[in-house]
């Protein structure tokens, strides 16, 4: 375990390291080795130990009360001090009291007695004060009235504590003591009551006043007494009674108003003042205190306060020497600890090197402390210390001076409405100055980004340092590029020492950079200037290629790109339009993709016609092809006109594609595609024309002695469906037997194949004769097993559709007034029905009047539906005849 020492110089400290000692209480936490405290100027250091620093941040800084204080102690001593948000009071062995203000000057001062003052008590407005002395004085004024108490007592008063709300009539109280604690009020005529609150424990050397709690002790212990109910309402007994209780006095707090804290000797004890239940109480207070948590510490206490849920503790140490093995006085210890239940642990551990330390008791030091701004007095003989948190300034100090940069600019952008000392942008140089000094260059450059931000002239200034350690290529990638623009000197700077050492970098920086951050004219000028010297270097020569893209010189660029065979050459001309630059560079565009370059062609037609394309290309007839195919494959109608030509490409280049053209073609001329094709002997083309041509004949001829393919001759024969054509083959497959095979197999469906069976020669050897035979049978039994099947599903459906005829003619029909006599077109029925009336109704439901249709003849006896008879709809009987 480690603990600071605070060194001191007039009005700053410096916390150094002192040796290790050997921890005698086992029930205290030891934390880790604690980091070293700054505040102010350095203080000198005594040992090698002392330059150890501790890597845990301290939670105090320290500061010597000076001005009034340094002149005061200089003559005479401090005996006690009592703090208040406003102002502090400080009493002296000469029987002086000061009020200070809080940076150590004298307001006011106070001849109380020639000896020492042994205690000040304020209330909590600051407006009353009471103080005590070692002669038996005590008075008890307003600092601002003329309200005052004057008392000589027959014995040394060593305590005295005003009521908190003094300032209020009601509240009119202070209690003192020697030998004996006393109670003064004041009665209703102004006059001073005294009471004995407790004797015959030995002498009163401890108080503390918080709400309606009088905490004080004695040589036995502490003592709690309710001032409302006028009851003592608790004993604590000290523990260590072998101590003096002169030498190693009781140290108080109040936490709150109900938590009491006491340390005596070693020990800590926590108490809480509870009520206790109506059912307890009897004859017993109304209150009582239970201790909480106690624990022992590892040196005498000399004073205690309260620091949110933990505890300040001012410590005093006793050493043993290793030369001379005898104690001797150290330096005076403040440490924050966590009380726990049974035991503490430790946060904070700081050895504080006050003015004749070496000389001074335990009951010498003191601590009092201000609740509203949580600042700590260290009070002794010849100095006063001020303790106070460490704020996010001090944080950043401590991380800076540990060279933790990067955390310290982290804590000051978080807390940045907070800090007062430091600025976020210092932070951040001195950050980025601490990385290049480390040589960490990248990492220096990529923090620039982020502290520099849009402050152009700190960019150029960091530019222009990592210049001179030779370092500009590191902070090339995070330059801005946008919001701030740096002079395009800046840019050209480094954009020359890449073009100087490293081309590609050269080509990544021209790629990623806007053109207009740096003067183009001049950066093409060292490109050319570079080039050369190595004319052939492709980087450079694309990198050129973009310069002149960013300076509209489209030309140049196209050219260099087309040189190169760069896959960018098609985006170029699309982003940039340059259509009417590559009019007169269509083969070469070929030559370099002409699959893009036909897709880039035809979908830009309305800016390079076909025309135009088919001119350039006159020289390139393979090249031509491929646009004309693509350009039939898109349209079938645009390139009409080159269809002739198109034939010849095909034939030359890409006979596979040759059929299907001459098949979807409708402008082909088919003579001079005949002609072609019969030239090059192309057959299946051939045959294709002729059949087109209509000369079927020929064309079937050419597949049986050409080809010799008799699956493709009866294809051929099915598709013309020609009987001619049938006979024509079968003829000249007579005295082929393997022509007649494939003739049996196949013209079952077409052709009746006992007419090529009666024509086959008697003897001639047909192979698989009886296959194709069995097929025949096969395919004509099939034929009949359709037929048969077909007839089923017609008498099926048939006698379906005759019964669902005869149930509809055999359903009523409706006849009312509505309807009418088709022929006189008179109401069907008569107005009287009482008259008789006969009325004839067909299934077509047409209506007649029976003596409107004329008499059935002997030829034909039926009736039929005169209108639907003249209609030829055919006749439709009589369904149905009314009479009356």
């Amino acid at each position: 375990m480690s603990q600071r020492s605070v060194l001191f110089r007039v009005g700053y400290f410096t916390p150094t390291l002192t040796p290790h000692w050997k921890p005698r209480m086992p029930s205290l936490h030891m934390p880790k080795s604690l980091a070293t405290v700054t505040s102010g100027t350095y203080g000198t250091t005594e040992s090698s130990d002392c330059k150890e620093e501790s890597e845990e941040e301290p939670k105090l800084k320290y500061e010597r009360l000076s001005n009034g204080v340094t002149e005061i102690l200089q003559k005479d001593a401090a005996s006690c001090m009592t703090v208040h948000d406003k102002f502090l009071a400080l009493g002296t062995h000469y029987g002086k009291v000061y009020l200070l203000d809080v940076q150590g000057n004298i307001t006011q001062k106070f001849d109380v007695s020639p000896v020492k003052i042994n205690q000040i008590s304020l209330d909590d407005s600051g407006e009353h004060m009471g103080v005590c002395s070692e002669d038996g004085k005590l008075q008890v004024f307003g600092l601002y009235s003329g309200e005052e108490f004057h008392e000589t007592f027959d014995c040394p008063i060593k305590i005295v504590a005003v009521h908190p709300q003094f300032v209020r009539s009601s509240c009119k109280q202070f209690v003192t003591g020697g030998k004996k604690l006393l109670l003064f009020e004041r009665t209703w005529m102004n006059r001073w009551k005294s009471s004995v609150l407790h004797e015959g424990e030995g002498n009163i050397r401890s108080v503390k006043w918080r709400g309606h709690l009088i905490a004080w002790a004695n040589n036995m212990g502490v003592k709690v007494f309710d001032i409302t109910s006028k009851q003592r309402i608790s004993n604590v007994p000290r523990d260590d009674i072998s101590l003096r209780p002169d030498m190693y006095p009781c140290s108080l707090c109040w936490k709150d108003n109900v938590t009491l804290i006491i340390g005596w000797g070693t020990s800590i004890k926590i108490c809480a003042v509870k009520e206790r239940h109506a059912s307890e109480m009897r004859d017993l207070p109304s209150r009582y205190v239970e201790i909480v948590s106690q624990f022992e510490t590892e040196f005498y206490i000399s004073g205690l306060a309260p620091l949110c849920d933990q505890l300040v503790v001012l410590s005093y140490v006793k050493e043993v020497s290793e030369k001379t093995e005898r104690e001797y006085c150290a330096r005076p210890r403040l440490d924050i600890i966590q009380p726990l239940p049974e035991t503490c642990e430790e946060i904070s551990s700081d050895a504080l090197t006050v003015r004749g330390f070496q000389e001074n008791e335990c009951r010498d030091y003191h601590l009092e402390y201000s609740e509203g701004e949580s600042l700590f007095y260290v009070v002794s003989p010849r100095d006063v210390v001020v303790a106070k948190e460490r704020d996010q300034d001090d944080h950043i100090d401590w991380l800076l001076e540990k060279k933790k940069y990067e955390e310290a600019l982290m804590a000051a952008e978080i807390s940045q409405r907070n800090i007062k000392r430091h600025k976020i942008l210092d932070i951040g140089l001195a950050y980025v100055n601490h990385l290049v000094e480390r040589g960490e260059y990248d990492m220096a450059a990529r923090k620039c980004q982020k502290i520099l931000g849009k402050n152009a002239s700190l960019w150029e200034y960091e530019v222009y340092k990592f210049k001179e350690i030779g370092q500009l290529k590191a902070i090339s990638p995070y330059l801005p590029r946008g919001d701030p623009v740096l002079k395009p000197l800046i840019y050209e700077m480094i954009l020359h020492e890449f073009l100087e050492s490293d081309y590609e970098g050269f080509a990544t920086l021209i790629r990623e950079w806007p053109g207009d951050l740096y003067n183009n004219s001049v950066i093409v000028q060292a490109v050319r200037d570079h080039l050369k010297k190595d004319s052939q270097n492709k980087t450079l020569l694309k990198t050129l290629a973009e310069l002149y893209t960013y300076d509209k010189n489209y030309g140049n660029a196209l050219e260099i790109y087309l040189t190169l065979r760069h896959k960018d050459v098609f985006q170029l001309i699309h982003k940039h339009n340059l259509f009417s630059s590559i009019k007169d560079k269509i083969v070469l565009l070929m030559d370099f993709d002409s699959e893009k370059a036909v897709d880039m062609l035809l979908d830009n037609e309305d800016k390079i016609s076909i025309k135009k394309v088919v001119e350039e290309l006159e020289d390139r007839p393979e090249l031509q092809h491929v646009y004309l195919h693509k350009l039939f494959k898109r349209d079938h109608h645009k390139g009409q006109r080159y269809h002739e030509r198109q034939i010849s490409l095909y034939a030359e280049y890409d006979r596979p594609n040759l059929l299907p053209f001459l098949r979807d073609s409708t402008h082909c001329p088919l003579e001079k595609a005949l002609e072609i094709c019969q030239q090059r002997n192309f057959v299946e083309e051939t045959v294709y024309l002729l059949s087109r041509m209509g000369n079927s004949r020929s064309a079937l001829k050419m597949i049986m002695e050409e080809l010799h393919d008799v699956d493709k001759a009866i294809e051929f024969a099915k598709e013309q469906d020609d009987g001619e054509l049938w006979e024509d083959l079968i003829l000249y497959s007579i005295d082929k037997p393997p022509f007649i095979t494939g003739l049996l197999n196949n013209i079952g469906t077409h052709v009746d194949p006992i007419l090529l069976i009666h024509r086959i020669k008697e003897g001639m050897e047909i192979p698989n004769l009886r296959d194709s035979l069995v097929k025949i049978l096969q395919d004509y039994n099939l034929q009949i097993l359709l037929r048969e099947g077909c007839k089923k599903i017609l008498v099926a459906d048939s006698l379906s559709l005759l019964k669902k005829m005869h149930r509809t003619q055999m359903k009523g029909v409706l006849v009312d007034e509505e309807n009418i006599c088709e022929s006189c077109l008179s109401p069907i029925l008569p107005t009287d029905a009482a008259k008789p009336f006969s009325v004839v109704v067909f299934h077509c439901r047409h209506m007649f009047h029976k003596e409107c249709l004329p008499m059935p003849s002997m030829n034909a006896p039926a009736q039929y539906c005169n209108i639907c008879s003249a209609k030829n709809r055919g006749p439709g009987s009589a369904i149905l005849e009314m009479k009356k």
